[in-house]
């Protein structure tokens, strides 16, 4: 009778045990996500995450991660006419995409651990910057003084001091300082100084200085100044992956 007992309790142990293995993959959730040229599917542990938390994430990797607003870049004469001539509509353009973006970035839920924390103060920091320094460069096009209220002043100060001056002349010897830098890694550097002064020579050479000045030389050191550093190894983009298990990639060939 007591060998009975005891294997009948090894049984019901094992019946226990192997009711208790199952409740971890029942915490398992299928997942599906695109990367930049794969179809993901994987299963992540619903006990650690929430679904929401992940889609958070998902988008601060994979859709604001790089520019945010649609603005056409100003490097042509009539491209600069039309934007001076419909400023106030670029303007409204702008600030709809804005609020529109704001609504969705600033609703995100994220997984509460400090890399995607970071990621996050980092997006909407970028986001934040992005615009403003559309904006300022919309007015500036109209009227280049507004840059002395620029709040990438201190960081871009040459430029701006350059591009607000009354002096004409302060702006072109700067126009002509950043082109020279600017053809050293030019494959033709000649070919670059030669379309600089014919710019130069021409009738509007004001308006291809402020389009170079504003567009390329300004907005090139405020833009990096914003920028987060690209992930060359991908560390975010494999921490994100290694959230799921049976993780399956079907990826186009490159």
């Amino acid at each position: 009778m007591e060998k009975m007992m005891v294997g009948l309790s090894l049984t019901l142990s094992a019946i226990v045990l192997g009711q208790k293995s199952p409740a971890k993959t029942n915490n398992l959730t299928p997942y599906s996500y695109q990367t930049f040229n794969c179809d993901n599917k994987g299963y992540f542990d619903a006990s650690k995450y929430e679904k929401e938390e992940i889609d958070g994430v998902n988008k601060l990797l994979y859709k604001f991660n790089g520019v945010h607003f649609d603005t056409n870049p100003i490097f042509k004469l009539s491209s600069l006419e039309e934007i001076r001539k419909n400023k106030e509509q670029h303007l409204e353009n702008l600030e709809k995409q804005y609020q529109e973006k704001k609504e969705e970035l600033y609703s995100l839920k994220v997984i509460n651990q400090p890399v995607w924390k970071k990621l996050y103060e980092n997006a909407i920091q970028t986001f934040e910057n992005e615009y403003e320094l559309n904006k300022e460069e919309i007015l500036a096009f109209s009227d280049p003084t507004t840059l002395k209220n620029s709040r990438f002043y201190e960081t871009c100060r040459e430029s701006i001091d350059a591009i607000s001056s009354p002096d004409r002349e302060k702006m072109f010897a700067s126009w002509k300082a950043y082109t020279e830098l600017k053809s050293k890694n030019n494959a033709d550097p000649q070919g670059v100084m030669n379309r600089f002064n014919a710019k130069l020579s021409d009738p509007q050479s004001e308006d291809y200085a402020l389009i170079d000045m504003i567009g390329l030389s300004f907005h090139n050191c405020a833009n990096s100044s914003f920028r987060q550093k690209r992930d060359e190894e991908g560390n975010v983009y494999r921490d994100f992956d290694k959230i799921f298990t049976k993780l399956k990639k079907n990826c186009d060939e490159p």
